[in-house]
């Protein structure tokens, strides 16, 4: 496959990443940190890391109530969020050729597992294990992504913009922890939102259904430009995703920003 000169390729450790993990209420993660997105420089390296994300404790004592409509809203992302990625299902068979067509079109793919996936960023030849921390999701924000701005999806998936470090992030790992990422930070998975930013995405998405998978958009660009001005490597990914989330949490929490696409970070995205 024909790979842009300045992408300096990674290695076989490359294809290992991070694994996410839902930690489940009640239960202790594992970190010193209350409030990790990704696996900790220390946890990363060769084989997999473990993403822990703990909800602050002055969360839980902030709800926000929600109009009917945003209810009906939360209620139906939250649906969309419960639904595993299962490999028996013939949709989501679907859905993942369907991914591998849009990333590599004049490419055929020979199997739903396949060492072929490896060149999407995937850790092993079967997608459907990385898939357990995002769920169906996940996939669906890769497609939505894929035929929306599908300039901004090639120039990711092929690192060509920018000074590409020698040990880059797999594309496809990372997208599934943005996934994970968003829902922690918009506390999708409480019956109300107990955070500002959590209580405002609900106001976007009562106007757009798609506001979930938009917003994924303009994480995953707005990632990989924070990626690039800290010229950061494998083992930053960790403080790349902090930075990141720190600059989304105040571009959707200022006052006169209606609608995602009022975002600054909606600028980065080409179609």
């Amino acid at each position: 496959m024909q790979q842009k000169k300045k992408k300096r390729k990674m290695d076989d450790r490359g294809s290992s990443f991070v694994a996410v993990r839902r930690i489940p209420q009640g239960e202790t993660c594992h970190s010193d940190s209350a409030e990790v997105v990704a696996g900790s420089a220390a946890w990363l390296g060769r084989g997999l890391s473990c993403v822990c994300v703990q909800r602050r404790d002055s969360d839980a004592s902030n709800s926000f109530d929600l109009t009917l409509a945003q209810e009906e809203c939360l209620q139906r992302l939250q649906r969309r969020i419960d639904v595993p990625y299962d490999s028996s299902i013939i949709e989501h068979q679907d859905a993942l050729r369907a991914l591998w067509n849009a990333a590599f079109p004049e490419e055929e793919l020979h199997g739903l597992i396949s060492e072929q996936w490896k060149e999407m960023g995937w850790q092993g030849k079967d997608p459907s294990t990385d898939f357990r921390g995002g769920g169906f999701i996940s996939l669906e924000n890769f497609l939505f992504f894929a035929r929306n701005f599908p300039k901004s999806f090639q120039d990711l998936l092929r690192k060509q913009e920018g000074d590409r470090s020698v040990w880059e992030y797999p594309f496809a790992v990372a997208g599934v922890n943005i996934t994970y990422m968003l829902i922690q930070m918009l506390d999708l998975e409480a019956v109300k939102p107990r955070n500002l930013v959590g209580a405002t995405f609900l106001k976007f998405l009562a106007e757009n259904e798609s506001a979930f998978d938009l917003l994924y958009c303009i994480t995953f660009k707005l990632m990989d430009h924070q990626w690039l001005s800290m010229r950061a490597s494998y083992m930053d990914f960790n403080a790349v995703m902090k930075a990141t989330r720190r600059q989304l949490e105040k571009e959707i929490l200022v006052e006169d920003i209606t609608r995602l696409e009022d975002l600054p970070s909606y600028k980065l995205l080409s179609r």
